[in-house]
């Protein structure tokens, strides 16, 4: 047996109002993306695993600071004869405009198996194209 729906008048009326709805062609804006990209540590927990602390005001989320610490990552795989990182976490707090984080990646010579996988080469390039600073 199929259930039957009934839309009462205050219904029609909302499904109206929202049909009504559309996205405006107008831009909206934006404040300026102006990261200060500041410190960077780095900590070896073991031979393929490394840590980063990072130190950064800025940053329109914890996005953004994760991808400060992909770019040292990269760099410090490459520093290392690596040509991989695998991101394993990243840690944010924020307080005011500083943003800090703790990351944690392996690197390694052969691609290794996960989701979030750093060709360090690309990375580096990409992220000198973005203007993010590596170790």
């Amino acid at each position: 047996m199929m259930a039957a729906w009934k839309v009462g008048a205050t219904g029609v009326l909302a499904l109206g109002l929202l049909a009504g709805c559309a996205t405006s062609d107008v831009p909206v804006e934006k404040e300026p993306f102006e990261p200060e990209y500041q410190e960077i540590g780095t900590r070896l927990l073991d031979d393929d695993l490394v840590a980063f602390d990072l130190t950064m005001t800025g940053a329109r989320d914890a996005t953004d600071v994760k991808r400060y610490g992909d770019c040292a990552a990269a760099q410090y795989a490459l520093i290392r004869g690596y040509g991989y990182a695998r991101h394993l976490r990243t840690t944010t707090q924020r307080s005011g405009e500083r943003w800090q984080g703790d990351a944690i990646y392996t690197i390694s010579a052969e691609r290794p198996l996960g989701l979030e996988i750093l060709v360090a080469e690309e990375t580096v390039l990409a992220c000198a194209e973005e203007a993010i600073p590596t170790v």
